[in-house]
C-alpha cells in the first residue's frame, strides 16, 4: 500500500490534507530515524521532568481523593485524648490544635482547642490544595516530586524512545506485510513501551503514591523521603515474616505491579492510537511540509492534551485500584490482593462513585500532562535534527 493510500482515511478533511501528512509522516520518521537511543532519552527525560513539576499538586490532590475513599484517615495528628497525653504528658494545658492558625472554627474540649473533623475531611479536588495549603503549607503540594523526577529518567527515558523505535519498526513491517495491521501499531507499540517502563521502576512508584497519600503525623518531623519510604515498607513486612521468609520483605516494592500495568497498558493504548491520527491532522493543518517548531509544540500539545484526557477518563477505575494496592499497610493482605478484589472491593464500598474516586485531578492532570512531554519530546528532537542537518 502507498503511504498515501494508508493516510486516507476519516481523520483527513481531503486528498490534499492527506498529501501533507503524508509527506510531514515521511520527514518526522526520517528524522527519528537520524537520532540515536541517548539524544531521545534526553527528550524524553526533559519533558518528565518539566510535567512532573508543573502537574505533581494534581497528582496529589487526587492521589488523597482515593485513599481517603480507601480509609486512610486524614485528622490532626493530636486529635485523640492518647496522642495528646503521649506528647504533652497529663498535666497538659491550653494546647492549640486548630488544623490551621487561621482557622475560626475549632472548639473548646476541656483547656484544648481542636478543630472539628469536617476539617480535616477533603469534599474534592479544590478543598484538597487548599487544605494542603493551609495545614501542612504551600510546599507540601510538591510532596512526592522528588519521586516524580527520580521516576523521569528512568520511566519516560525508556518509554518514548521504545515506543518511537517500536512504531517505526512496526509500521514499516505492517506495511510491507500486513498493510490492514499498520493502524494498531501505535497500540502495540505504546503497551510495549510502557509495560518495560514500569516494570523496571516501579519501587519508585510505589514511593511516590505512598508519600503523597499519607501525611506526617508527628508535629514538626520531616516527611520521609523516597529511600525512607522504601525502607519502612521493607522493615513492616520483615518485622511480620519468620526469617525464612525475609525475602517478601522485597517482593512488596512490587506490590501492585499487576493493577499499575492494567491501568498504564489500555491507558497507553488508548492515548496512542488517538494521539497518532489527531496530530497528524493538526500537523496537516498548520503547514505538513512547511511545519516550524512552534506548529510541531502546538500540534503536539493539542493531540497529547486530548488523547491524555480521554484515556484518563476511561482508565480512572483502575488507577483507583492501583492506588488502593498501594496504600495497603496490612503486608499479608497486600501480597495477596489482586487487582479484581480490588475492583470488586471498592464497588461494593462505593459503587460507581468509588470506582471513579479522583476523576476530576486525574483528567486534569493527565492532558496538559501528556502535552507537555508530547510537545516537549517533539520539538527537542525537532531542534536535534536541525541541529545536525545544519552542522
Amino acid at each position: 500500500m502507498a503511504d498515501s493510500e494508508r493516510f486516507q482515511n476519516p481523520w483527513m478533511a481531503s486528498d490534499q490534507t492527506a498529501t501533507h501528512a503524508t509527506h510531514f509522516r515521511e520527514r518526522q520518521s526520517s528524522n527519528s530515524d537520524n537520532l540515536g537511543i541517548g539524544e531521545r532519552a534526553f527528550s524524553a527525560s526533559g519533558a518528565a521532568f518539566l510535567s512532573a513539576i508543573i502537574v505533581n499538586p494534581l497528582d496529589l490532590a487526587k492521589t488523597r481523593l482515593q485513599a481517603q475513599a480507601a480509609g486512610v484517615a486524614y485528622s490532626h495528628p493530636l486529635s485523640n485524648m492518647t496522642s495528646r497525653m503521649a506528647c504533652f504528658g497529663p498535666n497538659m494545658m491550653f494546647a492549640d490544635l486548630r488544623c490551621s492558625p487561621s482557622c475560626n472554627r475549632a472548639g473548646i474540649q476541656g483547656t484544648v482547642s481542636i478543630c472539628p473533623p469536617d476539617c480535616f475531611r477533603y469534599k474534592g479536588t479544590l478543598d484538597v490544595l487548599y487544605k494542603i495549603i493551609q495545614q501542612e503549607g504551600f510546599a507540601r503540594l510538591w510532596r512526592g516530586t522528588n519521586a516524580g523526577l527520580a521516576l523521569a529518567v528512568p520511566t519516560v527515558g525508556i518509554y518514548l524512545p521504545c515506543y518511537d523505535i517500536l512504531r517505526n519498526w512496526l509500521e514499516g513491517f505492517t506495511d510491507k506485510n500486513a498493510p490492514t495491521a499498520t493502524t494498531y501499531v501505535p497500540l502495540v507499540a505504546g503497551s510495549l513501551a510502557r509495560s518495560l517502563a514500569c516494570a523496571t521502576c516501579y519501587p519508585i512508584e510505589l514511593a511516590r503514591t505512598r508519600m503523597q497519600a499519607f501525611k506526617v503525623t508527628q508535629i514538626g518531623k520531616k516527611p520521609p523521603g523516597v529511600f525512607q519510604t522504601l525502607l519502612g515498607v521493607v522493615s513492616h513486612v520483615k518485622s511480620t515474616n519468620s526469617p525464612q521468609n525475609s525475602l517478601q520483605g522485597y517482593r512488596v516494592l512490587w506490590t501492585g505491579m499487576g493493577a499499575q500495568l492494567a491501568r498504564d497498558v489500555p491507558f497507553s493504548a488508548i492515548c496512542w492510537s488517538t494521539l497518532e491520527p489527531t496530530r497528524r491532522k493538526l500537523l496537516s493543518l498548520v503547514g505538513g511540509d512547511d511545519a516550524n517548531a512552534l506548529s510541531v509544540l502546538g500540534a503536539n500539545f493539542g493531540a497529547g492534551f486530548f488523547a491524555g484526557t480521554l484515556a484518563a477518563g476511561a482508565t480512572c477505575p483502575l488507577d483507583v485500584a492501583k492506588t488502593r494496592r498501594q496504600i495497603e499497610t496490612d503486608p499479608i493482605r497486600a501480597l495477596k490482593m489482586t487487582t479484581r478484589q480490588t475492583l470488586m472491593e471498592v464497588w461494593r464500598d462505593g459503587g460507581l462513585k468509588g470506582l471513579f474516586t479522583g476523576f476530576g485531578p486525574r483528567v486534569a492532570r493527565a492532558g496538559p500532562s501528556v502535552g507537555i512531554v508530547i510537545s516537549f519530546y517533539e520539538v527537542v528532537k525537532f531542534a536535534l535534527h536541525h541541529r545536525y542537518t545544519s552542522s
